[in-house]
């Protein structure tokens, strides 16, 4: 890959990969650094970099792993976006108490956040998760489907209805209604 053709990945990425890291980080600073790290990685692993679509998906995958070496480095991510994504949801559902709502997600296993989170914040389908996350497409299903399912449990015993919201909102593609936020 020449620096031109790099230099075309990265202005047609960079704005859905700070999204991707602002959504999980702490701080402007913390994503700024997520975003900075991964382009360093990208840049030194450049012959790699598929072409087209998929540009953005492998950068996905060098985020994660940039992410989980941060949090490593005891950098904590925020789940901030989904929960008041979800608030919007749930304003106009007596009792619902909204600390509950985001207890609940970040009590949640991190692949499960992860999967809710690509599907509800970048709008993936199972194709391009499968690809961002180095597994099948069956696998991604049953996982997706096992998180939604975690969630749905966990927010119930907690005392929030989930039948009108939880699986409108997690359902894997751009036409859901929180992958078309943001």
């Amino acid at each position: 890959m020449t620096p031109d053709d790099f230099e075309a990945v990265y202005r047609g990425t960079y704005e859905r990969l700070t999204r991707y890291a602002v959504r999980r980080c702490a701080s402007a600073q913390d994503a700024a650094d997520v975003v900075a790290d991964t382009y360093a990685v990208a840049w030194r692993k450049r012959e790699k970099i598929p072409s087209g679509a998929e540009a953005v998906l492998w950068l996905y995958a060098v985020a994660r792993r940039v992410l989980s070496e941060h949090r490593k480095k005891g950098r904590r991510h925020r789940d901030d976006r989904l929960v008041a994504e979800m608030a919007d949801l749930y304003a106009e559902t007596p009792g619902v108490e909204m600390s509950v709502i985001g207890q609940t997600f970040r009590a949640l296993p991190d692949g499960d956040r992860e999967l809710l989170a690509l599907v509800a914040w970048e709008g993936l389908g199972h194709d391009e998760i499968a690809v961002t996350l180095g597994i099948t497409r069956n696998n991604v299903r049953v996982r997706l489907h096992r998180a939604r399912r975690r969630f749905a449990a966990a927010l119930a015993a907690n005392g929030v209805p989930t039948s009108f919201a939880v699986a409108p909102v997690f359902e894997a593609g751009p036409s859901s209604c929180l992958g078309e936020i943001g």
